[in-house]
């Protein structure tokens, strides 16, 4: 892990989990006209107008929590649309995830790490909010918190593939490369085997 502390890395990987969360968000905003998606405590009443990867810079310049917490808070966000499939990622719900994953993850990862107040203020939402978020994200994950040393950089390798084949990419000057039925590499945590599997979002 020690690579991820190169100044060089960090905007690699924000650059990388940005770009597909946007284009998660994206395919599923088309798919919810088609299909029934249930709404939470991590929907606003409006799409936020920060985009994600100005807001995933905004987490990692004021947390001050750990590289390694972004790959982790990735990991968790991958495990909760798993055990939640009506709560996919959408442009709703997906900074108070974001901001939500790495707090837990920065608790969990760190052993200094800024309060729920802090985070709130970070990402832009109350106290009481922010702890409401936790708690829900912690009962959507069903409390499985532990990451091994092969699922972490399972996700490492799957972050560093997206920067090769899925640069940052303009969506409103490429609309035609998002699409319905987009995929995203997923994967089931055996941890007998770790082996890897592709689902749809």
């Amino acid at each position: 892990m020690a690579e991820l502390e190169s100044p060089e890395v960090m905007p690699k990987i924000i650059d990388s989990l940005s770009s597909l969360l946007q284009r998660v968000a994206e395919s599923n905003d088309v798919a919810c006209l088609f299909e029934t998606q249930k709404i939470s405590v991590f929907h606003g009443l409006t799409r936020p107008t920060i985009s994600i990867k100005t807001y995933l810079e905004r987490i990692f310049k004021y947390a001050n929590c750990s590289p390694s917490c972004f790959i982790v808070a990735y990991v968790y966000l991958d495990r909760f649309t798993q055990r939640q499939p009506f709560l996919p990622i959408n442009s709703f719900n997906v900074h108070r995830l974001l901001i939500t994953s790495v707090l837990v993850s920065a608790k969990f990862m760190d052993d200094m790490y800024y309060n729920n107040a802090y985070y709130g203020k970070v990402g832009g939402i109350s106290t009481t909010e922010m702890n409401l978020l936790e708690v829900d994200f912690l009962f959507g994950l069903g409390f499985q918190l532990n990451v091994t040393p092969t699922t972490f950089y399972s996700y490492c390798s799957h972050l560093q593939r997206e920067m090769l084949l899925h640069p940052p990419l303009n969506l409103a000057e490429h609309p035609q490369k998002l699409g319905r039925h987009l995929k995203i590499h997923r994967f089931k945590e055996d941890e007998s085997t770790h082996q890897k599997h592709e689902l749809a979002v």
